[in-house]
């Protein structure tokens, strides 16, 4: 057989067959006195075999050590890896779809912040009858932009965090009124003596878990740039004093007591 026969039999294209040649799967026959590979039954075999194990989900690697005569791995060990990792895939997919339902079934239909977490979309949704702010759907973009990028340890820290925020009224209540102080500071000077108050009402109403690590405020953290230069300048000096406020507030509570 030639090497299109050979493909044509398989049910592979013949780009497919020399791929194999290539990777060492596939050993090659030899040329004729015309230059042509001769294929025999036994490549045909060999052939359909590398087509039964990369279609069940192997790669390549794998299909090498199933083939080699002292391969490090038996067919049996290969394919209940397979089938476990497939097991994850299953699993991450049925979250997924989870998740999506949970989206398209949401009441009210979709919301501007979605897609985000579920507990996320409940903690915005219980916030939902508040009066609009320029200032607040910018906090609700940061948290789902933390949200999305944390480990789930500390995701699990921030709704916590933020569930404690929403579920007091009064502090509801004094968000939004640093929230209204701050968009009055949106073409104010940033040595406007509002950006004080500002930042004493903001670190009043910021739990502690949201406050990123103290170090951070003293060094050149790039993620904080980027944040501070997504407000205005007397809004970003407010910020920025607030999580002064808070990090000395840490340090001060960290700090070991006098011995008597």
């Amino acid at each position: 057989m030639r090497i299109g026969e050979l493909a044509a039999t398989v049910g592979v294209t013949t780009r497919a067959v020399r791929h194999y040649h290539h990777q060492g799967l596939l050993p090659e026959p030899e040329r004729l006195s015309n230059g042509y590979r001769q294929y025999t039954l036994r490549h045909a075999v060999a052939l359909a075999r590398i087509r039964r194990l990369t279609e069940l989900g192997l790669g390549l690697a794998e299909v090498r050590d199933v083939l080699a005569e002292d391969a490090g791995k038996d067919l049996a060990e290969v394919l209940t890896e397979l089938d476990e990792d497939l097991a994850r895939q299953e699993a991450a997919i049925r979250e997924r779809r989870s998740r999506l339902r949970a989206l398209l079934e949401a009441e009210g239909g979709l919301s501007a912040d979605a897609p985000v977490s579920p507990e996320l979309a409940a903690l915005f949704e219980r916030t939902a009858s508040l009066p609009d702010s320029p200032m607040a759907a910018k906090d609700r973009e940061v948290l789902a932009l933390v949200a999305t990028a944390a480990a789930p340890e500390d995701r699990d820290r921030l709704m916590t965090a933020i569930g404690a925020v929403v579920g007091s009224p009064e502090t509801v209540a004094r968000t939004h009124e640093a929230y209204a102080l701050l968009d009055q500071l949106v073409d104010a000077d940033p040595a406007d003596p509002r950006v004080e108050a500002a930042a004493l009402l903001l670190a009043e109403c910021t739990p502690a878990q949201l406050l990123p690590d103290a170090g951070a405020l003293d060094h050149d953290n790039s993620f904080l740039r980027a944040f501070y230069a997504d407000f205005a300048p007397a809004q970003a000096a407010a910020i920025r004093r607030a999580l002064r406020i808070l990090a000395e507030e840490r340090r001060t509570e960290e700090q070991p007591c006098p011995q008597p």
